[in-house]
């Protein structure tokens, strides 16, 4: 599930999912941006079948952040 995950932050921000980890965010992905982060977020709800809440997008800093959202959904993205 993390292959997926990563796909989609490669494929939106065009980066190779070789250079993406937790740790991945806008400090260090010189395109994630405020619309690339939109586009993002619209692709994982769209893939994964959830809904996220602005609270949710708000604490939401780097891909590790978007694993615990999608966690507390019920999508193990660890698997």
């Amino acid at each position: 599930m993390s292959n997926k995950l990563y796909s989609i932050i490669s494929k939106v921000m065009d980066v190779p999912e070789s250079e993406i980890n937790d740790q991945s965010s806008p400090e260090n992905i010189e395109s994630w941006d405020s619309l690339s982060l939109y586009m993002l977020i619209d692709d994982i709800e769209t893939e994964f079948n959830v809904k996220f809440i602005l609270e949710e997008i708000l604490e939401t800093k780097n891909v590790g952040d978007f694993k615990k959202q999608l966690k507390k959904h019920g999508i193990d993205i660890n698997e």
